[in-house]
């Protein structure tokens, strides 16, 4: 897999550990005829890593996560999590998608006690409703706890999801672009709370991203997807920024500007020439 050894450098310290993930020349076709939406695309995932994938529409983001998850199955390859298989949904993954699939008729908390009294089946509903209710508390929403979805703005039902999510206390959190119905102010707080909320836990965490300076803000390491059809991994890049970053201060970080170039480079101008074997 290739890197780009010039933003090759802090993420050393994930490489000591066994890594938690290991997707081994994934592939996925729809259809018998024509060419894979990808194919040979092989990465791992460390504990406690902040991986985000980035890449234009077509090139199969979404089922690499959706293969991830367990909702898909790959035309080739596998994902290996903890030395299984991965072959169907469970618990040790968490799911955020962009839209926040709440269910309308349960308030906030009702909604991450769902996910709690699944992934907890014999705790007591005290227990459920304050585990829930500290999630909750995590992302900003302990005055709306007993509001219905549609009491809530976007942001708001956003949060919720991001709190079920970790409220099962997964091994491994996937993120299908969760900001990106979001207005910018929202956005970024939103983003900021995740960072905090993941090092505080040291959350695993794989997501998809149209945004470069998002990824720059939370990844420790950036995917690089060429274009589809037959989409490929064209690079991994270890972000060189000090994790402690913030959306006020990266900007004036050594390195942001070359790793943003790069990045900004890499979609507009070699996208689609790493897919056509050129670089």
């Amino acid at each position: 897999m290739p890197n780009d050894s010039a933003h090759a450098a802090p993420a050393a310290a994930h490489a000591v550990s066994r890594p938690l993930v290991e997707v081994s020349m994934l592939e996925k076709r729809y259809g018998e005829s024509g060419p894979p939406v990808f194919s040979d695309v092989s990465f791992t995932i460390q504990p406690a890593e902040f991986v985000c994938l980035i890449g234009h529409s077509g090139c199969g983001k979404s089922s690499i996560l959706n293969i991830l998850a367990g909702l898909e199955q790959p035309s080739g390859g596998t994902v290996i999590m903890d030395g299984h298989e991965i072959t169907r949904p469970g618990l040790e993954r968490g799911v955020v998608f962009q839209g926040h699939a709440l269910l309308p008729w349960l308030s906030a908390v009702q909604n991450v006690a769902f996910a709690v009294r699944s992934r907890f089946p014999t705790l007591s509903r005290a227990e459920i409703r304050e585990k829930a209710e500290h999630y909750l508390h995590l992302v900003g929403l302990h005055n709306a706890l007993d509001k219905k979805p549609a009491e809530l703005s976007g942001g708001m039902r956003q949060r919720v999801g991001i709190a079920r999510a970790f409220s099962t206390q997964p091994r491994m959190l996937l993120m299908d672009e969760p900001f990106g119905a979001l207005d910018a102010l929202t956005r970024g707080l939103i983003q900021e709370e995740l960072l905090q909320i993941c090092a505080r836990t040291r959350q695993t965490v794989f997501m998809i991203t149209h945004d470069v300076d998002e990824a720059i803000l939370l990844a420790d390491r950036v995917l690089l997807m060429s274009n589809g059809p037959d989409a490929r991994l064209a690079e991994s890049i270890d972000n060189p920024l000090p994790r402690t970053r913030t959306r006020e201060s990266m900007h004036h970080e050594t390195g942001f500007y070359d790793l943003r170039n790069h990045l900004v480079d890499f979609l507009v101008r070699r996208s689609a020439l790493v897919g056509k074997g050129e670089n």
